[in-house]
C-alpha cells in the first residue's frame, strides 16, 4: 500500500478534479500546477509541481476513497 496524504482539491461536477493542497508531514503545501493528469481502473492521478518547487504524483483511489502518494 502507498502512502496515505490528506488533499485539498478543487470539486465542482465530481470530487477529485484537481487537487489545491497537500498535507506533508504535517505542513500544508500548496500545489502550483497540475503538470499531467490522467485516470487508470486504479484511480485519478495527479502529476504536480509544489510551491516548494517539489513534484509529486497523487492517485485518488476512487473505489476505496482516499488519497496515497505514489512513488
Amino acid at each position: 500500500m502507498l502512502m496515505q496524504v490528506n488533499v485539498e482539491c478543487h470539486s465542482e461536477y465530481t470530487y477529485a478534479e484537481r487537487p489545491t493542497a497537500v498535507y506533508l508531514d504535517g505542513e500544508r503545501q500548496e500545489i502550483n500546477h497540475v503538470l499531467a493528469s490522467w485516470q487508470t481502473p486504479e484511480g485519478r492521478y495527479f502529476r504536480v509541481l509544489l510551491e516548494n518547487d517539489g513534484v509529486l504524483t497523487l492517485v485518488y483511489k476512487t473505489t476505496e476513497d482516499h488519497w496515497e502518494l505514489h512513488p
